[in-house]
């Protein structure tokens, strides 16, 4: 997978080459899924409702008939009292249009209930249910993801409203999201303050530290985001019984990973290196890690290290994963130790392996200029129908498994899935107006999450194209110095950032649980992540 979040970039000088490498930009992790999120059941949630004026029978009615599960006639009667099909008090409209969010989310037609509970959000407190519906707005982030406009509608919430006595057993988990909706926005300190008040014991506590971490990465405050995440290392080791186990593991693997590239930006090479080398190949973000660790190796000149991930990257194991970047720093390795004709084998690689991949992808960018039709063909990139060889079809589809485009696409299939709710419901009430309302909202929002997806999924492709774009630029220039020392065209510069003809070659050590031999061109799946070269310099002795 290409690298969008780190931009790791080659600048060739007039007299050498040497890497710069940007990690601050952390990439957010996407949890499995919404509806996963820790805490208790919605459907189970009892505000403390306000008394409000006896109802009309139509109110009670209706009231009677959502107690009973009886939630699509249940919708239709509170839709006619919020209409004023009745003789309620504007109390009791309040009353209906708040069941009603809640209706529509016992019968899973969320998007139409966030939209009601995004209504009483905006009356403000003036509304006798403005507090209530923030506990079901708290459970529709459970089932939705962030694209759908979920913590927007909750940050519409002032911080000292979570106090309320209503929010108790949902006020950490408001903190949480609270704290995304600021971070989102950019305004990190308040979304600091904010995870700092969620309980240590909450099971929203892990997430909370997680992302105050990476709030400060994004700050460019490495100091207490490191604090953070060992925090988060400490309860690994503890093992608190109130906090889930799998999450635990998750989130060490996680924290784990950022301190790797929060050591390495401050280049603390060795330490950085520590830290990759604890996510296992299980690990989700495994290959990232090993791609990333082979710059720290590389910055240390232990490139036996460096090649081994390089070689593992480019295993037939991984072909649908995507490293290009790697290829560039194998012929920048081999390019320092005087080895040119190497250097010059991996800038062909390259341009073998990503030229035709790289007018192919200009070509799906040039198929459909509208945002909508571009989704069409994002789906059936995912799908493998949309008539692409296999190369193609595999680093598009790769960069389409981009983090926030598989938010963008989880609210898509959401809308989907509620669409196909709606067409099996009884053509009674898909006649009623509460229905005709229900497909009013998914329409505009499918339409507009379709076209969001659309044209996040074209920036991220042209990305790509740009990225390489970049790198095969960069592979040229590399080409053009390797040509140049061969030539002897070689500076004072160039020279001292040669690995000299006496450097000690770099020991492979083998401890009482491992064993070598020499690789024979056949990969074998306990071997990715041991590989080692043998490297030694050929440029003249200082």
């Amino acid at each position: 997978m290409s690298r969008p979040s780190r931009r790791v970039r080659i600048t060739p000088h007039w007299m050498g080459v040497v890497a710069a490498v940007w990690l601050l930009a952390v990439a957010c992790p996407v949890f499995a899924q919404e509806g996963e999120q820790a805490g208790g059941d919605p459907a189970e949630f009892q505000p403390d409702e306000p008394s409000g004026d006896p109802p009309s029978q139509l109110l009670a009615r209706a009231t009677e008939l959502y107690d009973q599960g009886d939630y699509y006639p249940a919708s239709i009667e509170f839709k006619k009292v919020l209409d004023g099909q009745s003789q309620d008090t504007q109390a009791n409209r309040q009353r209906a249009e708040f069941f009603l969010g809640k209706t529509l989310y016992q019968l899973q037609f969320y998007s139409g209930a966030l939209a009601y509970f995004d209504r009483i959000a905006a009356a403000g407190p003036s509304h006798r249910y403005h507090s209530a519906s923030l506990k079901w707005m708290a459970a529709l982030s459970r089932v939705l993801p962030e694209t759908s406009g979920i913590l927007e509608k909750i940050g519409a919430y002032d911080a000292a409203e979570l106090e309320q006595p209503v929010l108790d057993d949902v006020r950490d988990e408001l903190y949480y999201l609270l704290g995304r909706h600021f971070y989102l926005r950019g305004e990190f300190d308040q979304a600091v303050a904010l995870y700092n008040r969620v309980n240590r014991q909450s099971p929203f506590f892990l997430r909370a530290k997680f992302f105050e971490g990476v709030t400060y990465v994004r700050k460019y405050e490495g100091a207490p985001a490191i604090e953070a995440f060992k925090e988060i290392l400490v309860i690994g080791e503890e093992k608190p019984t109130y906090f889930d186990p799998v999450e635990v593991a998750k989130f060490v693997e996680l924290a784990n990973l950022q301190m790797a590239r929060v050591f390495y930006s401050t280049q603390q090479y060795d330490t950085s290196i520590k830290y990759y080398e604890k996510l296992t190949q299980s690990s989700p973000d495994w290959l990232d890690s090993l791609f990333e660790a082979s710059w720290a190796y590389f910055m240390r000149t232990n490139n036996s290290k460096a090649l081994g991930n390089i070689h593992t990257l480019n295993a037939p194991y991984f072909e649908d994963e995507f490293f290009p970047e790697s290829i560039v720093l194998k012929s920048v390795i081999y390019y320092k130790y005087c080895l040119y004709e190497r250097a010059l084998e991996a800038v062909a690689e390259y341009d073998v392996k990503y030229r035709p991949l790289r007018d192919n992808l200009k070509q799906v960018l040039d198929q459909y200029q509208d945002d909508v039709e571009f989704y069409g063909l994002v789906k059936q990139i995912k799908t493998g129908e949309a008539g692409l060889d296999d190369d193609t079809q595999r680093l598009a589809a790769s960069a389409l498994g981009d983090r926030t485009l598989r938010k963008t696409f989880s609210w898509v299939d959401e809308l989907d899935r509620e669409v196909v709710l709606f067409d099996q419901a009884d053509d009674a009430w898909k006649s009623t107006q509460v229905a005709s309302e229900v497909l009013q909202e998914l329409t505009l929002q499918k339409s507009l999450a379709e076209a969001d997806a659309g044209k996040l999924a074209r920036e991220r492709i042209e990305r790509l194209l740009r990225e390489l774009r970049e790198f095969g630029r960069d592979s040229i220039k590399i080409r053009i110095e390797v040509l140049n020392a061969k030539a002897g065209q070689i500076t004072a510069q160039a020279r001292g950032e040669r690995i000299s003809g006496d450097h000690k070659e770099e020991r492979i050590v083998v401890d009482d649980e491992h064993f070598m031999w020499k690789f024979n061109g056949e990969y074998w799946k306990d071997e990715l992540g041991y590989y080692r070269f043998r490297i030694r310099s050929q440029c003249p002795k200082e």
